[in-house]
């Protein structure tokens, strides 16, 4: 198959074709004979007998068809003329006819390089197989600023982000740090994040977060976002009770209750009643123990912590979703991370300098 930089020979060979100049028209030559039916001329009394050949040429002009005598020395001419018009629009015709068939195989090689970009990656298809590759940002800001009730807002202008498809996974062996968490310590590197009186690394609760943090920022506080608990309490709600029931959409009430007010104890209880008859119960139980210390949400809300990462949910949305998932778009890991790399610098209020780095480099 052709690669899509690259021109096919029948397209050039078309192209090269069309590009040479010659004499054509459109139209066609018409010959007639005619009686005069003049007294004294032959043609009166032969029946046979007519003047000509006569030529005239017919062509559609502003929408209209015109007709004009010709010569028999022009007939010759025109005639090669309309037949090397013919010819051209034959060579129109294959010509789009080779560039459609070269744009199908770049629409058949765009289908295909994502698909090489997820090879062997296990995902949420059907079959086990990904469909997808997950971009992981890293968000950093400040929230020394203040609501009408007093809690803890971020910053204007605080915002930072650093994103790509990345691993952050390690083998015990490994030497280095994984690529994103090389990632996350040269944004926090790049804000001063060690240099903060207090750090407070926030994540959705997912193990691998919280390896960065203990590798990166072991005396920072931990915090899972309240919002994805709350998610993942509903869920459950609605795995025991059905989708919208009342006394589904009660009990999750009740558990974000529990959940705002710090009765973690009561909360682990009502959710372990299920256990039994939910298997998301059953894993609800496993993330809410293993990330206890996380919740503590009183506490943190009377430290004057933010304890949502809406500012990270935004970011995944401003910086990933709006330019690389829009309808029909597919990428090459390069490419995407690539464009990440753009948005990021912009909308992080180092687009300039990001050019000047890729200038001096």
């Amino acid at each position: 198959m052709t690669k899509p930089t690259e021109i096919p020979a029948a397209v050039r060979q078309s192209a090269v074709f069309l590009s040479e100049p010659k004499p054509m028209r459109r139209g066609s030559i018409s010959e007639r004979f005619v009686k005069c039916s003049k007294p004294g001329c032959a043609c009166a009394t032969d029946t046979e007998a007519r003047h000509g050949p006569y030529y005239s040429l017919t062509r559609p002009m502003n929408g209209k068809t015109r007709s004009r005598f010709v010569t028999a020395e022009e007939a010759e001419t025109i005639r090669t003329q309309i037949a090397a018009g013919q010819e051209f629009r034959k060579a129109v015709e294959h010509y789009w006819e080779v560039c459609e068939k070269w744009a199908d195989e770049m629409l058949t090689e765009q289908n295909k390089s994502p698909s090489t970009e997820v090879e062997g990656r296990t995902g949420k298809q059907s079959d086990g197989t990904a469909k997808t590759r997950e971009v992981k940002l890293c968000t950093v800001w400040s929230a020394e600023a203040r609501d009408e009730e007093g809690r803890a807002v971020r910053d204007q202008g605080s915002v930072t982000y650093s994103a790509a498809i990345e691993t952050a996974a390690t083998l015990d062996v490994d030497e280095d740090l994984a690529e994103f968490t090389q990632r996350v310590e040269r944004e926090a590197t790049r804000r001063r994040y060690a240099e903060a009186k207090r750090t407070v690394v926030i994540g959705d609760g997912a193990p691998w977060i919280w390896k960065i943090a203990d590798e990166l920022f072991p005396s920072a506080i931990q915090i899972v976002d309240r919002y994805h608990v709350k998610e993942y309490l509903s869920t459950v709600g609605k795995a025991i009770y059905g989708v919208d029931s009342k006394p589904g959409r009660l009990w999750i009430e009740r558990r974000h209750e529990d959940l705002d007010r710090g009765r973690f104890s009561n909360l682990l209880r009502a959710v372990r009643r299920n256990v039994d008859r939910c298997s998301d119960a059953r894993k609800c139980v496993k993330y809410l123990q293993r990330n206890q210390q996380r919740m503590q949400y009183t506490k943190f809300e009377s430290q004057g912590i933010c304890t949502s990462s809406g500012v990270v949910e935004a970011g995944c949305k401003v910086a990933i979703g709006t330019r690389l998932k829009r309808a029909g778009m597919h990428w090459t890991v390069r490419g995407a991370n690539a464009i990440i790399a753009l948005r990021c610098s912009r909308l992080s209020g180092r687009f300039e300098d990001f050019w000047e780095r890729r200038a001096a480099a």
